[in-house]
């Protein structure tokens, strides 16, 4: 799965731009409100509401953000915001997940629809790509949390699945279930994770020359430019040499 972690690669770095920071900072205190909302606002009594926070805590957001976040969902406040899963198929026949959060169902539909036939997709119905996925927990440490075996005997006692390393990160996998005890046992062990999210990992990817990933990458910006998408996964693999030209 090179191709995999070298697109979450590309993902970690695009995610630390300055330029997209407000826009997701956002999305981040959207899924806090409505994890919040689905359950306890004690993030020790919610896994779905700690896991929020914590991927927003790792993006840098200001507890007095998270905190209004979690706020409003007690008050009431906001909008009634409605998860809707979309798939289809970006240039190339890559297969893509979006997932949204929504308080208009046929305006978000609408918009996602025409990016991908504007963007040289085709949006298809729910399930049509799914099965080329497997729903995952995904725990990343950077490369100097340790060498790949000491991550790997790590990973192993905390109870999860696989790990993938590179001379940038460790991306470890977990039963999407276990990610909670998983990331606590390695909190422990490890020290804090740079990401601890809840992700569609592929079980078969598509490889792409560069001018088929250049295109797919402007698509999946332009759906992750919507306020309504939370974020897009796609089985795209390509190689070091069009990875370097990205």
């Amino acid at each position: 799965m090179a191709g995999h972690s070298k697109w979450a690669n590309i993902q970690h770095r695009k995610g630390r731009q300055d330029a997209a920071r407000s826009k997701l900072f956002s999305k981040l205190s959207k899924e806090i409100t409505v994890a919040a909302k689905m359950g306890d606002p004690d993030p020790e009594k919610n896994p779905r509401l700690r896991l929020a926070v914590k991927e927003a805590k790792s993006q840098s957001v200001p507890k007095d953000v998270i905190d209004r976040a979690i706020k409003k969902s007690v008050a009431g406040d906001g909008d009634e915001y409605e998860e809707i899963r979309y798939e289809g198929y970006g240039p190339g026949g890559v297969a893509v997940i979006v997932e949204a959060m929504t308080d208009n169902r046929n305006r978000t539909a609408s918009t996602v629809r025409s990016t991908f036939s504007k963007n040289g997709g085709n949006l298809g119905e729910t399930g049509s790509v799914g099965f080329m996925f497997e729903r995952k927990g995904e725990i990343t440490y950077p490369a100097s949390a340790g060498d790949e075996d000491s991550i790997m005997e790590a990973a192993i006692e905390a109870g999860a699945e696989d790990v993938e390393s590179d001379e940038e990160l460790h991306v470890i996998y977990t039963a999407d279930t276990d990610l909670n005890e998983v990331s606590s046992a390695l909190e422990a062990a490890l020290g804090e994770s740079e990401h601890t999210k809840l992700v569609w990992k592929p079980t078969t990817t598509t490889e792409l020359d560069l001018e088929g990933a250049q295109k797919l990458m402007r698509l999946i910006e332009v759906l992750e430019d919507d306020d309504d998408v939370q974020r897009v996964t796609a089985n795209m693999e390509i190689s070091d040499e069009v990875a370097a030209q990205l």
